[in-house]
């Protein structure tokens, strides 16, 4: 079946969401966010974008840009490729990393820029691993007013500093782009990943991903105990849900 082509903006202003395949870790540890961020601040040299606002999460990132000299899909390219060349060679790792097509719409009046903005800075508190939104350490709601990749002359001239301010203490529950991401969970991701890392005596997915199947198992079932879904430990696991599920089944049945 074709692909549904992307809707156009006529601002050239874009909200767009980039996820892990089968929504898996994309960031392990710092450094990982840390690289990120160079990569695109690396590319808004090369395109000529601007940036108003990011926010990097376990699994996905969102970002609101502006298109420069190139289109969002070469942007967007750009972007993917660096970071998961990077990513597959620190972890020794082969394949995708990425959901093979970035997700994105058009931001094309400021009252709808206002709402992706506030939406795009409340992902870390609806996720629940954050309480304000200026205290997420990989979002760009943090650095404002300080040194950062952000072009704030150009954020200011959409929506003030008072307005933003303003924006901290709403409370946003429409879902955009992703109704599922955002939503809070019984365990975090961090916290979940944290626990399969000790559970499993590993450093990273890579690592879990090599590990003998009924040790796979063991983790799974104590985490599902703790309250983790099937469906989050396949995203932390990158393993397929059908493969969590029979691993934990069997497991149980011993």
């Amino acid at each position: 079946m074709p692909r549904t082509a992307r809707k156009r903006s006529e601002s050239g202003i874009y909200h767009v969401l980039l996820r892990g395949i089968n929504k898996q870790l994309i960031f392990e540890e710092p450094a990982d966010y840390e690289q990120f961020i160079g990569i695109l601040s690396e590319i808004k040299d090369i395109s000529g974008l601007k940036l108003f606002a990011y926010c990097m999460m376990s699994n996905h990132v969102h970002i609101l840009l502006k298109e420069g000299k190139e289109p969002v899909s070469q942007i967007m390219k750009r972007i993917g490729a660096r970071y998961v060349f990077w990513f597959n060679w620190k972890y020794q790792r082969n394949g995708h990393l990425f959901q093979d097509r970035f997700l994105s719409e058009p931001v094309d009046s400021n009252a709808y820029f206002i709402t992706v903005l506030a939406y795009i800075y409340q992902n870390p508190v609806k996720a629940g691993i954050s309480e304000k939104t200026t205290d997420y350490q990989w979002s760009s709601r943090r650095l404002l007013g300080k040194s950062s990749i952000i072009d704030e002359a150009e954020l200011a001239d959409i929506v003030s500093v008072k307005e933003i301010q303003a924006l901290d203490g709403q409370v946003f529950s429409e879902a955009i782009l992703e109704p599922k991401i955002g939503r809070r969970q019984q365990m975090t991701d961090e916290v979940a990943f944290e626990k399969m890392k000790e559970l499993g005596s590993i450093k990273t997915v890579a690592e879990f991903q090599s590990l003998d199947r009924e040790v796979q198992a063991e983790v799974f079932v104590q985490l599902s105990h703790q309250g983790a879904s099937i469906r989050q430990l396949s995203r932390l696991s990158g393993l397929s849900k059908g493969v969590v599920d029979r691993l934990k089944g069997q497991q149980q049945a011993n």
